[in-house]
């Protein structure tokens, strides 16, 4: 008998299904503090804080996974208890970032069937990108949050001279949240792991093995906060609502 539904369809989740790993085990040198950048306070809360409480506000989440720096796992910051304790758990951050995320997989339940992968330095992720993602991979296709590129692009030398300007039609750029059906985000770790390749991110690891992805429409407000500036953008987006 098959396990889909009519026409083709997942068969309806008995419970929560969705396990979400976030990515906060880097020491974020570029934002220029000697605290770790996703424990500092943007948009008035700690920055991992946003991430946490965005997926544990979702009923369908039966687990957060945090990975977090070695000398944090064991020795996490008392705000991140604020939360739901019951569905967090905290996993030890791996060499590269694709090592944490294969930490964090490796810590999800048994009854997670969808993957939701994000980065904590983007802590501005709304609920309506992160249906979008889940639904997609509910229903058996893996799914990245993504903005059409609009700016026109330059190819530049290592003297910063135009060497030519790249149609920026069909290209995107990658956000997350992204999410996956779970035996294949496996499948393609595993993949990756037996033949020492590396990646950015995730959808990267399936593209190589072949595994079809689409892009979903996600937000400005999912900026990654990497350098100093970009927090005091996103305590101005904070401040909006979408």
């Amino acid at each position: 008998m098959s396990a889909s539904g009519p026409a083709g369809e997942a068969p309806a989740a008995s419970g929560p299904d969705v396990g979400v790993i976030i990515v906060a085990g880097g020491s974020g040198t570029r934002a220029g503090s000697n605290e770790l950048k996703q424990f500092r306070w943007v948009a008035g809360k700690p920055m991992l804080l946003h991430s946490v409480q965005a997926f544990h506000a979702r009923p369908d989440v039966a687990m957060v996974v945090c990975v977090l720096p070695k000398a944090y796992a064991g020795d996490p910051p008392p705000w991140l208890f604020q939360c739901d304790i019951e569905r967090l758990l905290l996993s030890v951050g791996g060499r590269e970032r694709q090592d944490s995320v294969a930490n964090g997989l490796d810590d999800l339940p048994p009854e997670v069937r969808v993957v939701v992968v994000h980065d904590a330095a983007r802590p501005l992720v709304t609920d309506a990108v992160i249906d979008r993602v889940i639904s997609a991979a509910r229903a058996g296709q893996a799914a990245v949050a993504a903005l059409p590129v609009v700016d026109t692009l330059k190819l530049v030398d290592a003297d910063g001279r135009i060497v030519r300007t790249v149609d920026r039609a069909g290209l995107w750029r990658a956000q997350t949240p992204q999410a996956f059906p779970r035996a294949v985000l496996e499948r393609a770790h595993a993949d990756a792991r037996a033949a020492h390749v590396s990646a950015t991110d995730d959808a990267a690891l399936l593209e190589r093995i072949g595994e079809s992805v689409i892009v979903v429409r996600g937000t400005e407000r999912a900026m990654k906060i990497t350098e100093e500036p970009d927090f005091a953008r996103a305590d101005a987006l904070g401040m909006l609502t979408e």
